[in-house]
């Protein structure tokens, strides 16, 4: 695995510290993260109360990761309400539902399939007004707000030292699956201004990259 999901609850290895099958390598899950995203939302747009977390229920790990996310919502003064959003087709209507339920913020779960339709979900975002933290980079690169995650190609670069030790006869079973390590901050600033939101100082210091 380069950059899997929950990899345990999708039954692809026993546990993390000893996978037990033939399968192993990189794990990108971590809920922990998911709760960082929603913090720095509220950090950049403080005035939010309601998020629109847009997940498919049907996705183990989206859900751990919304229920992270509502246990650490009250403590930021946020309610964190799931809206159904299973593929594209419901992009529209999931944003619509997000809008209806007076959300005044997005999360957007860290789906790799969404990639692929990045530029209509950042749309939909500015369309709506609504302040929208990612898990992926790629989001921020072409107009999203902010994005907190690992970094997909530190991952896919370590995934080689597992192919490599396999290679030399070493057995899946006892390779334990690693979670990031590298953590990335990225914020668009022109996306803030248009939101009219300022982004701490502090903040801007700490991120890795600044899209002005």
């Amino acid at each position: 695995m380069g950059a899997s999901g929950e990899a345990v609850a999708a039954g692809l290895v026993d546990s993390l510290a000893r996978p037990g099958g033939n399968v192993t390598g990189l794990s990108f899950f971590a809920v922990e993260v998911s709760g960082k995203r929603l913090e720095l939302l509220k950090e950049v747009a403080p005035k939010i109360s309601s998020v629109a977390f847009l997940g498919n229920s049907t996705i183990v790990p989206e859900m751990l990761d919304l229920k992270h996310l509502q246990s650490v919502g009250p403590s930021l003064g946020v309610m964190v309400q799931l809206v159904e959003m299973r593929g594209p087709e419901d992009f529209e209507s999931a944003f619509a539902a997000a809008v209806r339920n007076r959300a005044d913020g997005l999360i957007i779960p860290r789906n790799t399939s969404y990639i692929a339709h990045r530029y209509d979900l950042v749309a939909l975002a500015a369309k709506h007004r609504l302040p929208a933290a990612y898990g992926w980079k790629d989001f921020v690169e072409v107009g999203g707000l902010l994005s907190m995650g690992g970094n997909l190609a530190d991952s896919l670069r370590r995934a080689a030292t597992y192919v490599d030790k396999i290679l030399k006869g070493a057995k899946p079973a006892d390779l334990p699956v690693e979670r990031p390590t590298k953590f990335e901050l990225v914020i668009n600033l022109k996306t803030a201004k248009a939101l009219g939101l300022t982004i701490p100082s502090q903040l801007l210091m700490e991120a890795d990259h600044v899209i002005q």
